[in-house]
């Protein structure tokens, strides 16, 4: 089946192969092989050792002249499920990885040798799937098999066995911490049960569908955590002995300083799992009790990037509609981290999305990527910051402009410039409602006059769990929700129950709910007179703004998410 995908005339070894492209030299070549007869490791492994070619020499021939593609398996976070076709012994027999099912009759491996007919053979026979062989580095195969198998579907306690837990280190007094070298650290972290914790933990955070993993030393374990839909879950505990290898693995993963333990760092996860493409945020914190680490996994759900998607008021969704199509100006998101200012934004993008039109984007990080945006990672570090940024942009003839954040008062005055000379600018801030967004911009060093010519209106947003419609129950309010709602006209809503379906929360997704407040003429003359902030709410309100609290009581109302949940975001 092979020799048909890849279309090739003779099949020959490695070695040949490198004999005839002149890489080695025929002595070589039998040195090579006959070292090869006391070891387990394939022809190239050994050329390699010998220091007879590089590994790229390897690529080059088997990509080019074969047509055999390369995979790079570190970046690579492997589904669970695939340990189930090819057993253990087998790969580590042939060297060999499976990295994605395609369909139902297809199996991508990645392999030490894949020009190996009688490996493919076997393999094929064993998972009843064609194969459709990649080459990878030996050392990578063998280091990804240890992940592979190491993550399948076990009782996690059976991880800790090989955790010695008397060996718990105190780290509340920093002078008796103790200090392992680079070398001890990654022999640490290179064995099973932590590559088996390790995968566990983000495997089933991204199967659960978390936005965020927790993992925060306690006096004597490891709390692991999971924000879903939210709000975060306790998802296990390991032993405190297994603190610092799990967490020098994590970092391994992340390109960050595994010697380093005194200073918060920052840095980044892109793998691959399920054939998507997986990014996670990485940040560490030094607390009295250890480091503490928080992964953010960044969704690609594109599912996400359509306005009609996000649960939006028939309402808000017209005058939301409209602010986004104006010609020039600023429209704010405003809201809490994890609130989906920036999903909201792009969604917006994604609709005005065109040939027609220059969209440039200046983030950190880039959540979405989006075909036919321009696409700009701010790199503070690097000196790319997002007012630097925001003035090579200006020459690059954009129509809008998002900015991920104003986070100053040289970022906000260059992006209200831009609206003033024509373009449309969306970013977001951070604050309680809508209309505090003008004292903010003020605060942040903008003149007044300057926020009430550039504005054109600004969407305080959070979000509310959807209630599960599979479970979800009509029940009587009590007296304490009926004075919170504040509506004679509501007598029952809908509550969460719990099922199968939603994990027995009762709950299943999110959505938004929004307070869109539209700038016209009357509250510019109020911004540039300096009238209250107060006053201003109420002539908004007075003026058709449907307030965060109105907007999840119509949601209340229509049964897609309960009280409880709007309480909890909106006191």
């Amino acid at each position: 089946m092979w020799g048909d995908n890849l279309a090739f005339g003779n099949r020959k070894k490695i070695g040949e192969l490198l004999l005839d492209h002149e890489y080695i030299n025929r002595e070589q070549l039998d040195l090579a092989l006959e070292k090869m007869e006391n070891t387990e490791k394939k022809i190239g492994e050994v050329l390699v050792e010998l220091g007879y070619i590089r590994e790229e020499d390897l690529i080059e021939v088997l990509e080019f002249q074969r047509g055999i593609p390369h995979a790079d398996l570190d970046k690579y976070f492997f589904d669970p499920s695939l340990s189930e076709l090819i057993p253990e012994n087998m790969a580590r027999r042939y060297l060999a990885v499976p990295i994605e099912k395609k369909g139902e009759s297809k199996l991508k491996v990645v392999m030490a040798d894949p020009t190996d007919l009688v490996a493919i053979d076997d393999l094929e026979m064993l998972s009843n799937l064609t194969i459709e062989p990649l080459y990878g580095a030996p050392n990578q195969i063998r280091s990804a098999i240890n992940r592979l198998y190491g993550s399948e579907d076990i009782d996690i306690s059976n991880i800790f066995e090989d955790f010695n837990l008397d060996d718990v280190e105190d780290v509340s007094d920093n002078q008796n911490e103790e200090i392992y070298e680079e070398a001890e650290l990654r022999e640490m972290v290179d064995e099973a049960p932590i590559i088996k914790l390790a995968n566990y933990v983000i495997s089933k955070a991204y199967q659960k569908g978390a936005s965020d993993i927790h993992i925060e030393p306690e006096e004597n374990n490891i709390r692991v955590r999971f924000r879903i839909d939210g709000v975060l879950k306790k998802e296990m505990t390991a032993p405190k002995s297994s603190h610092r290898a799990l967490v020098s693995r994590i970092k391994i993963i992340a390109n960050l300083d595994i010697t380093e333990h005194r200073v918060p760092q920052d840095g980044r996860i892109k793998m691959i799992f399920k054939g998507e493409n997986l990014d996670m945020r990485v940040s560490t914190l030094p607390t009295i009790k250890g480091e503490k680490v928080v992964i953010r996994l960044l969704a690609r759900n594109t599912n996400l990037l359509d306005l009609d998607n996000l649960g939006l008021s028939d309402y808000n969704r017209v005058k939301f509609g409209n602010l986004i199509k104006k010609p020039n100006g600023v429209l704010l998101l405003t809201g809490p981290t994890g609130s989906g200012k920036s999903t909201t934004l792009f969604a917006a993008l994604n609709e005005l999305n065109s040939p027609k039109i220059n969209i440039v984007t200046i983030e950190d990080p880039v959540e979405y990527q989006i075909s036919g945006i321009n696409q700009v990672q701010a790199k503070v570090k690097a000196g790319l910051t997002f007012a630097k940024t925001l003035r090579s942009i200006l020459r690059q003839d954009p129509d809008i402009i998002m900015i991920g954040e104003m986070r100053d008062e040289e970022t906000a005055e260059i992006a209200v410039r831009s609206a003033l000379t024509g373009h449309l600018v969306f970013s977001t801030l951070h604050t309680n409602d809508a209309v505090s967004s003008i004292t903010r911009l003020v605060d942040i060093g903008l003149a007044p006059y300057l926020v009430a010519a550039s504005l054109n209106g600004v969407v305080a947003q959070r979000l509310v769990r959807r209630l599960c419609p599979h479970c979800k129950e009509k029940r009587k309010l009590d007296k304490l929700d009926l004075k919170y709602l504040g509506d004679p006209e509501i007598e029952e809503a809908y509550f969460a129950v719990g099922c199968e379906k939603c994990n027995n929360t009762g709950y299943n997704g999110r959505l938004a709910i929004q307070e869109i407040f539209e700038i016209d003429n009357r509250v510019k003359e109020m911004i540039s007179d300096n009238i209250s902030k107060e006053k201003i709410s109420e002539y908004a309100k007075n003026n058709g703004m449907i307030t965060l609290k109105e907007d999840g009581i119509t949601k209340i109302k229509a049964g897609e998410t309960d009280v409880s949940e709007v309480e909890r975001i909106i006191y």
